[in-house]
């Protein structure tokens, strides 16, 4: 049968993986796996920017630090290798969204790191960070293993972006002022290794932002599985408890906690919701209609969270407590 062909298929492609903030490997069930729903010959659709395949692999939680991750999951030369390929033009699309919510982020760069610099974007995707970054003042650099995102954003802002990943940069130590991580962290096969690799190349009092999902917020337990950033794409799902021990893990003092609110086109925001409530999507879009909001820009929170944290300049090695 095509359905059993495609479970055995899809399991080829899997690995597993131990907890990536301690290291433990007993880890306890949280959802278990709905491997009836893969498609192993569509890889490269789901690890795009865009990507919103629901989770299809086990989500488990591990019992000594809490840390939520997918084990078994992907290999991660698979996911390097979707991430680079295909196009993406519903992602790209939101660009002018996207720039409105990372206009914003400055209010918070400025205020950590006052005065101008070098900023690294890591995964910037079509650019438009580095965009508003560069109308701000800064010296810009990035990384996107995405090939034609890397052509989009030259062709659209004009900014070269270097195509592969962040250790393909191969950066002089101590010698970017500020790294971003915008919805990048939980995509990553080794967020401990992203992280050491950020504080390498940071200078000394640098700063880095990181923007990610936390699952421990109150419209996650809401919403449960349907909760919409439970998505095939994200490999790590943090809370504040767990990402503050990966960042004092791996040298930084975190400085600020917020809710991290983005900016998307009304009609995108209902589509992307449809995956997980179809009757609410097609609910929203009868309304926008009727109250004439679509293709309006709208800032929505769902459980976004923004985290600011500065290199230090000792890493000392602590038995991992959440």
């Amino acid at each position: 049968m095509k359905f059993m062909g495609n479970v055995e298929k899809y399991k080829g492609f899997l690995e597993s993986v131990k907890c990536n903030v301690c290291g433990a490997d007993d880890p306890e069930i949280i959802y278990p796996a709905r491997y009836e729903l893969a498609k192993p010959d569509n890889i490269n659709e789901s690890f795009r920017s865009s990507g919103d395949e629901i989770l299809i692999d086990p989500l488990v939680r591990c019992r000594k630090c809490g840390l939520q991750y997918l084990t078994p999951r992907l290999r991660q030369d698979v996911i390097i290798q979707a991430y680079s390929e295909g196009s993406d033009e519903v992602f790209v699309a939101q660009a002018k969204g996207r720039e409105k919510t990372f206009a914003r982020s400055f209010d918070v760069i400025d205020r950590f790191y006052p005065g101008k610099g070098t900023i690294l974007d890591v995964g910037t995707a079509g650019g438009s960070f580095l965009s508003v970054a560069k109308r701000n003042g800064w010296k810009v650099l990035g990384c996107e293993p995405n090939r034609w995102m890397v052509k989009w954003c030259k062709e659209n802002y004009g900014i070269d972006v270097h195509p592969g990943t962040l250790f393909d940069m191969k950066l002089p130590s101590e010698s970017v002022d500020v790294v971003t991580l915008w919805d990048v962290l939980e995509h990553t096969p080794d967020p401990t290794r992203v992280l050491e690799e950020c504080r390498r190349i940071l200078k000394p009092g640098g700063i880095m932002v990181v923007n990610y999902p936390d699952i421990g917020a109150w419209v996650s337990r809401l919403m449960g599985r349907k909760w919409v950033f439970l998505l095939s794409v994200h490999l790590y799902y943090f809370t504040p408890g767990t990402i503050r021990a990966i960042l004092k893990k791996t040298g930084f003092e975190t400085l600020l906690f917020r809710p991290h609110w983005q900016t998307l086109e009304y009609d995108y925001i209902c589509t992307r919701i449809a995956a997980y409530a179809a009757w609410l999507s097609s609910f929203g879009k009868f309304m926008g209609k009727l109250l004439h909001l679509s293709g309006s820009q709208i800032p929505y929170w769902v459980g976004q969270t923004l985290v600011v944290a500065r290199k230090i300049q000792e890493v000392h090695k602590e038995k991992i407590q959440v």
